[in-house]
């Protein structure tokens, strides 16, 4: 059975508000790896979950706050991986680059993915084989589909200088390292997997992050790159980064992403 961006899509949006009341005066406190988490997380996540449990019983959901209470159901072939508010930190400090993040995978590939931004109102949904779309979706309306439009083709070759994405609140020395080493100096600054999304709608070309991410924290993100044209590969081995590595704790390696029409280093 075919599961539409749009479905997706709709249950993200009533996620984001969820969560904007929240957003100024959420209560923060901590998991057991020290990372924050708000009451907005909980909230949307339970959400989330009560919508996809509802329409799609069979499948089963990673969720982040279901995994940090030791909640994880065996995966198959296909499942869902769910961020309910990527870049927490973001949204804490009142910057508007928080997302919820819904992914279908198959057979280890991000196939569906939709990224919301409820703060500034940005929508990025992406199908395998059909391409991505984006648009201006407020949490004051209700969602319509129609509001998206296919992201970008134009895109930087690699004769002109590169412009990398980075995050604001997870920059490694490892990440400096490497943007001097292939003599990237030009950073664009965004939060959460609207990293991802910049790469898809040409507002920059790569994104290094070699630091520790989570399968629920991109896996969205790069189901719309990758519909749009662009990789995300291992940092080390230059393969496609796959998902379902429960051996691993569903953590990820090291990866780059490159926009469309980019040749990887």
């Amino acid at each position: 059975m075919r599961i539409s961006p749009e479905e997706l899509a709709r249950i993200a949006h009533q996620a984001g508000c969820i969560i904007m009341p929240f957003f100024g005066q959420a209560h923060v406190r901590h998991k057991a790896d020290r990372s924050p988490v708000t009451e907005a997380d909980e909230a949307a996540e339970s959400h989330i979950l009560e919508r996809l449990h509802e329409r799609f019983p069979d499948i089963p959901v990673i969720a982040e706050e279901l995994s940090a209470a030791g909640r994880l159901p065996k995966v198959g072939d296909r499942f869902f991986l769910v961020d309910p508010l990527d870049g927490t930190r973001e949204f804490i400090s009142g910057r508007g680059e928080f997302t919820v993040n819904i992914a279908l995978v198959e057979d280890g590939k991000p196939i569906v993915g939709v990224v919301y931004a409820p703060a500034i109102d940005r929508m990025f949904v992406g199908e395998a084989g059909k391409g991505c779309r984006h648009g201006k979706v407020s949490t004051d309306t209700t969602f319509m589909p129609e509001s998206l439009v296919p992201c970008p083709s134009v895109r930087k070759g690699r004769s002109q200088p590169l412009r990398a994405v980075a995050s604001r609140s997870h920059r490694t020395p490892e990440t400096e390292a490497w943007l001097k080493a292939h003599g990237i100096t030009e950073i664009v600054s965004m939060g959460s997997s609207l990293k991802l999304c910049g790469l898809a709608t040409g507002e920059a070309e790569v994104y290094p992050r070699l630091g520790r991410t989570m399968e629920w924290d991109i896996a969205a993100g790069q189901a719309v790159l990758e519909a749009a044209g662009g990789q995300v590969l291992e940092a080390t081995t230059g393969h496609p980064l796959r998902y379902g590595k429960a051996e691993a704790g569903f953590a990820n390696p090291p990866f780059v992403a490159w926009a469309p029409g980019v040749t990887p280093f």
